[in-house]
């Protein structure tokens, strides 16, 4: 594991959530204040507000990657274009990974219910899933971003 990524699990296990771990790691290199990224990403952890929908890891990294790729104006279609091509690559790799950006299948717990929640906890999930997503989250994003 790199240092951010050891940073952002870090975080994560103080009680941050997921997004806000990794986009505060990856935000402070570029320049966003540690409060700020937490700010922005607290509705992110859990699949998008304990949804399930997409991982808040990798949502918090996609987040990060428009800090380092972004248009500086409405009608940069060409930074938008390579800022779409990146984040397709950064997907594409923690699917390949994991096998979805989900967090309901990441975690095979839906936590918008009682029971989910439950089985999220018996089987210690944020510990035993969801701190190597975090981990992988940053990774994937630090290596796409530093490609030329």
């Amino acid at each position: 594991m790199t240092k951010q990524a050891d940073d952002a699990v870090a975080m994560f296990l103080e009680g941050y959530n997921c997004a806000q771990s990794v986009l505060a790691t990856l935000g402070q290199q570029r320049g966003l204040d540690k409060d700020t990224a937490i700010k922005v990403a607290q509705a992110f952890g859990g699949g998008v507000a304990r949804t399930g929908s997409l991982c808040g890891a990798l949502g918090g990294g996609l987040m990060a990657l428009g800090l380092s790729c972004s248009a500086s104006s409405g009608a940069d279609s060409a930074a938008k274009a390579k800022a779409y091509d990146i984040a397709r690559a950064i997907m594409a790799e923690f699917a390949r990974r994991h096998g979805s950006l989900l967090c309901r299948e990441l975690t095979g717990c839906d936590l918008t219910t009682e029971e989910g929640t439950r089985r999220f906890k018996e089987i210690d999930a944020h510990h035993t899933i969801c701190t190597k997503l975090v981990a992988d989250a940053v990774e994937i994003v630090q290596t796409a971003i530093s490609k030329p």
